[in-house]
């Protein structure tokens, strides 16, 4: 034990002094409470400690700090009293002082050889000796506020001292707690009020000091006694806390990482031992290694300085994902470097041990971490269990890695593309990460690779509105006559109330348009009709309502006519839009239910289009699926399926009839294209579109066959009740004969197949066609199941028009 006499503080503050006085005279009350109650053998030690004490008379009255050292062993015998008992005091910090610490009178020599290492690190700078003063004045309050208003959630009774060893440069923590039980506070005068919530504010805002100075003055305090200090290394706490911190802040990523690797050190408490964290980043379901973000792993840095090829390193994580486990190479030497060859680029950046171990989120292998040395090193059960705590914080670290870079991948392929389909959403991953790979320190505008997928076979379908065209026109001829004669009535009616020769021009001029409507088939008369009511019918109804209130109601009714949501004049045009909007939303939901099986027979582009009616493309190809196998049985099955799903939509449009507000009929058309094509998807237009000449050929029919006519008549190949099925040659047209036999021995189809030829499109000649009606009838092919997924549509199909109507 040591009874040199330490001054803590060099540079006292004058602010921080109260009046104190070092003695034991609170031990000696606190001995005499103990002999009264204690019954065991304690009360006699407490006895003879008490007798030892109040046989010196100095040791009952007020003393100097440096008198004490003549009392060596009565401080030995506290010492025993405030320590367990069986605690070796060369391993303990513990040390008496004044009141308000200030001076230390009485030490283990752990805790004086502890204050004199660490002697440099204690000089303090103006700006040190600010905190200082700040520590003595939350400790002084604190003492005040517990004993006095039994207030003590201010300020912690511990304060973190951290030494920095300067040939390690590991970081060792300590928690400083001063208990003050010995200590009496005596107060001159009437102690004020205090308002609670106002100093809590002010502890929020860091100036409670300066309120608690101006509310209770240090002046009128007196301390007495002496106060006990104890230091605990909390080293480890403090670096499992400083990673769960680095968690906290992770978006401050390289230093998040440095912060953990510098707690991985101290943990590990050997500054030759050095740490490596490895995420793995998975695109389409393969190791990648961003190269933009600054690397914490040394055998990818040790790779890229030393040339290893992306692939190898690429192939060896991949392994190791199938079977994670603890790897140890505690020393690299050339037969261990034989056995595995990628260790060479480690020993080439002159690390002489190795070994990581996986780290996992919640039971999914998040990535490893590194253990490596470039001295020889044992990695033993010692050390891994000094790790152990790390681990989870460490998993969560790397997980918050992988979700990063997940959502800048996002953020790419939404820019850059669009929503995708699973199929080949793989294809654009893919592209995404070569773009972020190669885009370091390069220009913002660098354009993205083209996606494009090659020899794929496609389908077209199309169901369309019969005579849409006809129907909208019909629709708004009968609309404009509602819309005309409304206005005739109320142009009429205004002339009753307002004498304005305009009004009978205006009303000549809607008698004539009346008269027209009929004939009106071109979209230049409907331009010139919205013409005379834009610019002579609205300007002239507005400002007479403006102008004469007695017209007010006249005028808006024939506004509320014209209401293209509520009004009579469109009641025509929203009946028809409500039908087609039925038919069209039955037909897409159904295509969506339909096409998610078909994927699990194998990988496939689908895409739906709205026109009047739906159109949609199919891709099939061994370029959609690498990984997976193709084969033509897969053609033919999905070309099975469409003609199939093309009998079903039209079952299910014709039962809708009854139910739209507008009786409406489809059409049912197929394109036949045996020759594979390849597709390519334009950023500009957000879609895939086909590549090459010959295959643009492909699209250009496409488009132009839904009006095509048989071949020397007038009738469109397209009728409802039918499925149309357009081809080149007879190779194509061989392969679904026998799927419409087959659809038909089911009774799915008619027995009223044609075999037509079609008239020639502009750059387009020799097609052929078969046409084949739908059995509308009930068969064994037209089961319940249907039913109930029919059913289904046509509910989720109301309650979507019912919205739009609404």
């Amino acid at each position: 034990m040591n009874t040199e006499v330490i001054q803590i503080n060099q540079n006292a503050c004058i602010t921080c002094q109260v009046e104190s006085t070092l003695s034991f005279r609170p031990l000696i009350a606190y001995l005499k409470s103990r002999l009264k109650t204690e019954q065991t053998l304690k009360a006699e030690f407490y006895r003879f400690l008490l007798e030892k004490i109040e046989r010196d008379e100095v040791l009952k009255n007020d003393i100097e700090a440096e008198d004490l050292i003549k009392y060596k062993d009565t401080l030995e015998l506290i010492f025993t009293i405030l320590t367990p008992l069986m605690a070796n005091e060369k391993d303990l910090y513990w040390a008496l002082s004044t009141p308000v610490p200030d001076k230390i009178f009485f030490s283990t020599d752990s805790f004086h050889e502890f204050l004199t290492l660490h002697a440099e690190q204690k000089k303090l700078n103006k700006e040190n000796e600010e905190s200082k003063e700040k520590q003595q004045l939350q400790f002084i309050y604190r003492m005040i506020l517990d004993r006095f208003y039994n207030y003590t959630s201010i300020f912690k009774n511990d304060i973190l001292y951290p030494y920095t060893n300067p040939e390690t440069h590991l970081t060792t923590y300590y928690n400083i707690n001063a208990d003050t039980q010995f200590i009496d506070i005596k107060y001159d005068g009437k102690l004020p009020e205090i308002n609670f919530e106002l100093l809590a504010a002010q502890t929020q805002e860091g100036t409670e000091i300066e309120l608690l100075q101006k509310l209770i003055p240090l002046s009128k305090f007196k301390f007495d006694g002496f106060t006990v200090i104890s230091l605990t290394d909390v080293t480890l706490q403090h670096a499992i806390d400083g990673i769960r911190d680095a968690l906290v802040n992770h978006t401050y990523e390289n230093e998040a990482y440095e912060h953990v690797i510098q707690a991985l050190k101290t943990l590990a408490g050997d500054g030759h031992i050095e740490f490596g964290l490895l995420p793995f980043l998975m695109v389409n379901n393969k190791f990648v290694f961003d190269s933009e973000q600054n690397s914490q792993s040394i055998l990818l840095d040790s790779a890229k300085k030393n040339d290893l090829e992306e692939e190898t390193f690429y192939a060896l994580v991949n392994e190791y994902k199938e079977n994670p486990r603890s790897v140890f190479f505690n020393n690299l030497d050339d037969k261990k470097i034989e056995k595995f060859p990628f260790l060479d680029v480690l020993r080439k950046n002159s690390i002489h041990s190795y070994s990581f171990l996986p780290i996992f989120y919640n039971n999914q292998l998040a990535g490893v971490m590194e253990i490596y040395s470039t001295e020889a090193l044992e990695v033993d059960e010692k050390l891994l269990s000094k790790l152990h705590s790390a681990l989870p914080l460490l998993g969560q670290l790397l997980q918050y890695r992988i979700e990063e870079f997940n959502t800048r991948m996002d953020g790419v392929l939404k820019d850059k593309f669009t929503a995708l389909q699973p199929s080949v959403q793989w294809k654009f991953n893919q592209v995404v990460w070569d773009f972020i790979k190669n885009s370091k320190g390069k220009k913002k505008t660098q354009e993205i690779e083209t996606v494009t997928f090659k020899g794929l076979y496609p389908l077209f379908g199309a169901i369309d509105i019969r005579n849409s065209t006809i129907e909208r026109n019909f629709a708004l001829k009968e609309d404009l006559k509602v819309q005309l004669d409304i206005l005739s009535e109320t142009l009429n009616e205004l002339r009753t109330i307002i004498p304005l020769d305009l009004i009978d021009k205006v009303l000549f001029n809607c008698k004539e348009w009346i008269k027209k409507i009929d004939n009106f088939i071109s979209s230049s008369e409907e331009a010139l009709l919205n013409e005379f009511l834009e610019l002579q019918v609205y300007p002239m109804l507005t400002h007479i309502e403006k102008g004469h209130p007695q017209a007010k109601d006249v005028v808006q009714n024939y506004f509320n006519s014209i209401n293209s949501d509520s009004g009579i004049a469109f009641e025509h045009r929203r009946t028809l839009e409500t039908s087609m909007q039925f038919i069209n939303t039955a037909v897409s939901e159904y295509l969506e239910e339909a096409q998610q099986t078909l994927q699990n027979s194998y990988p496939c582009y689908f895409a739906k289009f709205r026109t009047d009616g739906v159109e949609y493309d199919i891709y099939i190809g061994q370029d959609i699926a690498p990984d997976v196998p193709f084969d033509l049985l897969y053609l033919k099955n999905i070309r099975l399926w469409q003609l199939t799903a093309m009998v079903e939509v039209a079952r299910l449009t014709n039962s809708l009839v009854s139910q739209m507000p507008r009786a409406l009929l489809t059409t049912q058309l197929i394109f036949i294209h045996s020759n594979p094509i390849d597709i390519s998807f334009r950023n500009d237009e957000r879609r895939f579109d086909v590549e090459g000449a010959y295959n643009i050929r492909y699209e250009v029919v496409k488009k132009r066959i839904d009006k095509v006519l048989v071949k020397g008549t007038e009738e469109r190949l397209t009728q409802p009740g039918k499925i149309s099925l357009v081809y080149f040659n007879a190779f194509e047209a061989n392969e679904y004969l026998e799927y419409i036999k087959y659809l038909q021995e089911q009774e799915f189809l008619q027995d009223d197949l044609e075999m037509l030829e079609l008239e020639e499109l502009q750059g387009v000649s020799g097609l052929k066609a078969l046409r084949v009606g739908v059995n509308y009838m009930s068969c064994d092919f037209y089961d319940e199941q249907w039913t109930k997924l029919k059913k289904s549509i046509k509910k989720k199909s109301l309650k979507t028009v019912d919205k739009q109507v609404n």
